[in-house]
């Protein structure tokens, strides 16, 4: 059995609290807008416009964060309401921050007129990583309710403020390592994502495939964990993967066109907003 003795909190003075769930969240995040800013480039994006587009999406990530979690759990909220603001005494679901951020992120961009297919391609591979770290912060806090499991590899959470606790088996039952299964299933899910990168027609098909990807390891995985049962044995994320399933298989099927590495390499380079820009400036410089 594997034990995670850890306590949530990382540091925790007076009024500062700083748990391992907020570093890891705050590192992926962190990460990711790293990477695709300097990706960008690559395909004619201005680092800065990735920048800008990443504010609302960290901000829809949130709000869609806490609406999962909230829904899941109304039987709690509708008899105390003020708690729905109350994100920082922890409950989000990965769900709304995947969907939240991108819709967020991708309204903003079509405002502003820049290219969302091709930002969501160069965000596909980052968000997987930035998933991977995240689920770090999960398999200290113990948040994820998992089925018993007496085997090797079993999750075993000791420390009295581990959120294991609040779960039907509690502290010191060894169940499903569930939040390993997903990091898993993100890392193969980003071998195939990353080979693919410029090898998918039209643009977005790269984004759509991840969203694929990840609702198909999603759905299986979630029945090895014991949320609120929805309707027929499944639970919310059953439900939402289902949903994710059934808008991006038939866009992929439909739409996607795959395109030989030699033929992208071949493709000459198209005027972009990168480009125009960087025309501009030099135009200045030479005044």
């Amino acid at each position: 059995m594997i034990e995670i003795p850890i306590g949530p909190n990382l540091i925790a003075l007076s009024s500062f609290v700083l748990s391992w769930h907020g570093l890891f969240s705050f590192v992926a995040v962190a990460t990711a807008v790293f990477l695709v800013g300097r990706w960008a480039p690559m395909r004619g994006v201005h680092p800065d416009d990735i920048y800008a587009i990443a504010v609302w999406a960290i901000i829809g990530g949130i709000l869609g964060a806490r609406a999962v979690h909230v829904v899941d759990n109304w039987s709690f909220y509708q008899s105390s309401p003020s708690q729905i603001i109350a994100i920082w005494g922890g409950g989000i679901g990965l769900w709304g921050g995947i969907l939240g951020g991108f819709l967020s992120g991708a309204i903003y961009a079509a405002i502003r007129k820049h290219p969302v297919g091709v930002i969501a391609d160069l965000a596909a591979p980052a968000v997987l990583f930035a998933q991977t770290i995240g689920r770090l912060g999960d398999i200290v806090n113990g948040e994820h309710c998992a089925k018993a499991w007496d085997f090797a590899l079993g999750f075993v959470w000791t420390n009295p403020a581990s959120d294991a606790a609040r779960c039907a088996n509690g502290l010191n039952a060894s169940v499903q390592p569930v939040i390993a299964y997903e990091m898993i299933w993100n890392m193969l899910s980003l071998l195939i994502v990353w080979n693919l990168r410029g090898r998918l027609r039209p643009d977005g098909m790269l984004f759509a495939l991840y969203l694929a990807l990840y609702s198909l390891g999603r759905f299986g995985i979630t029945f090895l964990r014991e949320d609120r049962i929805w309707a027929f044995g499944m639970q919310e994320a059953h439900y939402i993967a289902l949903l994710a399933l059934a808008i991006t298989v038939p866009l992929l099927l439909i739409r996607a066109r795959p395109v030989r590495a030699e033929d992208v390499a071949s493709q000459p380079a198209s005027p972009t907003r990168l480009d125009r820009r960087t025309r501009a400036e030099r135009r200045r410089d030479r005044r």
